[in-house]
C-alpha cells in the first residue's frame, strides 16, 4: 500500500495537528465508519478499513516486578475515505487511559473480539493525514492457540518477549493488524537498569536515568505488524558488519547455558548466511541483519524483520543450526520484504524459506537439493503432508508441513520446468520487483510465466494446478 513520502513526514504531522479542514463526525455529511476488518477470510477480525498507516511510534516501559507495561502508541495514518470513525485492533486485558486524534480527545469503546472503535471529534477527509495516540497499561496477554501456537507477549525468566505471528501484535499495541498495511516503526523501550531492550531495526540511542534504561530502535523500511519484535532481558549484544557490508546485530540471553565463543559463532554464521543469500536473492532488504537467542519456551523460531528470534528452549547450550539460520534469514526476502497479501498465501513465505535451507545445505557440502526433494517426496501418500492445498491450506493449517515442504517442492518443480538460469533469475527478480510490498499466489504464478516465456506456459499451468491448487500426492 502506498505510504507518505519520508520527506513529507513533518508536513503530514503538521497537517494532522488540525490545520486541514475537517468536518463534524456526522454520517449525514458523507462521512462513514471504516470497516472493522480487512477482509482476510482466515482472520476476519484482523485489520481494519478506511485508513492506511505510515508509521507507529511505540513508547513502552516494562516493570519486571509486575510483568506489566505502561505504554503510549502514536500512529500516523491517512484516511482512504471520508471517515466518521475507525477501528484499531487491540486485544486482551490492557486498560486504556487516554485516546486522542489530531491532539483532540476522542471517544472510544472496545467491541467484538479485538476492536478498539475510535470516534474523532471531527470527521477525517479522504486523503487527510491524521495522528492517533493511545495510552494504556497492564500485563499483556499471551495467546496460546491450539492450531497456531503461542504468540503475543511471552514472559521469560529475565524479562519479556513479543512474538506476533500471526495474531499477537494487538496484545501489546493498538494496530491495523493486516499484513497489507505495512508501516515504518520507532520503538522507545524503558526497563530497569541492567536489562537490555531490543527491537526491529537499528539502534538510535540509549540513556539511563533514575535506575531505568531507555533504548530507541528505528525500523525505516515498511514492516507488517506480525513481524514486529520487542525483547527485554539480560543479553550479550554483538554489533558488527558482515564481510558484504551489512550491519549485523546479534544477541544471546546471558541466563542461557552458553558455551565460550557462542556469541562470536552466532554473529559469524549469521553474517555468512546473510551474505550468501544476498548473492542469490539480491541486496539485503533492511538496514541491519542479526538475530536474538532467548528462552521463550515457544518451541519455534520466528522471522521477525531484520532480527529473527530463535528459541533456545529444548536445545540447551546450542546455537541455531545453519539450516535454521538459512530458513529465518531467507525469510527476510521472502515473507518480510515481500509479504503475502492474504494468509492463504503463506507458502510464499515458508516454501521459499525451506528451499533456502535446501540450497544452503547443498552450498555447504551437505545434501543436494534434489536429494532433499526426493527424501520429502518419499513420504507416504497417506501422510498429512499430502492433505490440503498449498495455496489455500486453511486457517488452522498455515504452519503445517504442506505449506513448508510442499511449498519448497513446488519451487523445485518450477526449477526443473524452466531451468536453472531462469529459476535463479526468478529468485533474484521476485523479491526485487516486490521489495517492501505485498504479493499473492496469483501474482507469483503470473511472474513465473513471464520469466519462463510462452514455451513453458502450458506446463506451468498444469504444474500450478497440481502442486498448488490440488490435494493429494502428485505423480512425477
Amino acid at each position: 500500500m502506498s505510504k507518505l513520502p519520508r520527506t513529507l513526514a513533518a508536513l503530514a504531522l503538521t497537517l494532522a495537528a488540525g490545520l486541514v479542514a475537517a468536518a463534524p463526525a456526522d454520517a449525514a455529511t458523507g462521512f462513514t465508519p471504516g470497516a472493522p476488518g480487512a477482509g482476510d477470510p482466515y482472520f476476519p477480525d484482523m485489520g481494519n478499513g478506511g485508513y492506511d498507516v505510515a508509521h507507529y511510534d511505540i513508547a513502552l516501559k516494562y516493570d519486571p516486578a509486575t510483568k506489566s507495561i505502561t505504554a503510549t502508541t502514536k500512529i500516523l495514518a491517512s484516511a482512504t475515505q471520508n471517515l466518521s470513525r475507525f477501528n484499531l485492533d487491540f486485544l486482551g486485558p490492557l486498560q486504556i487511559s487516554d485516546v486522542s486524534v489530531n491532539g483532540r480527545q476522542a471517544t472510544y469503546q472496545r467491541t467484538g473480539a479485538q476492536e478498539l472503535e475510535i470516534t474523532p471529534s471531527r470527521g477525517l477527509r479522504n486523503g487527510q493525514p491524521f495522528t492517533t495516540q493511545v495510552t494504556y497499561s497492564g500485563a499483556p496477554q499471551t495467546i496460546d492457540d491450539p492450531a497456531l501456537g503461542i504468540s503475543g507477549w511471552v514472559n521469560t525468566s529475565d524479562g519479556g518477549l513479543m512474538l506476533n505471528q500471526p495474531i499477537g501484535a494487538a496484545t501489546v499495541y493498538p494496530v491495523n493488524d493486516s499484513p497489507q498495511d505495512k508501516a515504518t516503526y520507532t520503538f522507545t523501550i524503558t526497563a530497569p537498569e541492567g536489562l537490555t531492550s531490543l527491537a526491529n531495526g537499528d539502534p538510535a540511542g540509549s540513556w539511563t536515568k533514575d535506575g531505568w534504561t531507555t533504548a530507541r530502535w528505528v525500523m525505516g523500511q515498511p514492516m507488517a505488524s506480525e513481524l514486529t519484535v520487542i525483547a527485554i532481558g539480560k543479553f550479550t549484544v554483538t554489533d558488527g558488519v558482515t564481510p558484504g557490508g551489512v550491519r549485523n546485530i546479534t544477541a544471546i540471553d546471558t541466563t542461557l547455558d552458553t558455551a565460550p565463543g557462542q556469541d562470536a559463532d552466532f554473529q559469524n554464521r549469521t553474517a555468512t548466511v546473510t551474505d550468501w543469500e544476498s548473492s542469490i536473492y539480491g541486496r539485503y532488504p533492511f538496514g541491519s541483519t542479526g538475530g536474538i537467542v532467548d528462552d521463550a519456551h515457544v518451541a519455534y523460531a520466528l522471522e521477525t524483520q531484520g532480527r529473527p528470534v530463535y528459541d533456545r528452549y529444548g536445545r540447551p547450550g546450542q546455537n541455531p543450526s545453519d539450516g535454521l539460520l538459512a530458513h529465518e534469514l531467507g525469510h527476510q526476502w521472502f515473507g518480510d520484504s515481500v509479504t503475502p497479501k492474504r494468509w492463504a498465501d503463506i507458502w510464499l513465505n515458508e516454501g521459499f524459506a525451506t528451499y533456502s535451507e535446501w540450497l544452503y545445505a547443498e552450498h555447504t557440502g551437505g545434501q543436494s537439493v534434489q536429494a532433499s526433494f526426493d527424501e520429502t517426496y518419499a513420504t507416504d501418500a497417506s501422510d498429512d503432508l499430502w492433505q490440503g492445498k498449498v495455496a489455500d491450506p486453511g486457517r488452522d493449517h498455515i504452519f503445517d508441513g504442506l505449506v513448508y515442504d510442499r511449498g519448497a517442492m513446488t519451487l523445485h518443480m518450477i526449477r526443473k520446468t524452466i531451468g536453472d538460469d531462469r529459476f535463479f533469475t526468478l529468485l533474484k527478480l521476485w523479491p526485487t520487483v516486490h521489495r517492501h510490498g505485498n504479493a499473492s499466489t496469483e501474482d507469483f504464478t503470473t511472474f513465473v510465466k513471464r520469466i519462463a516465456g510462452h514455451a513453458n506456459a502450458g506446463q506451468l499451468d498444469a504444474l500450478f494446478a497440481t502442486w498448488l491448487y490440488s490435494e493429494g500426492k502428485p505423480a512425477l
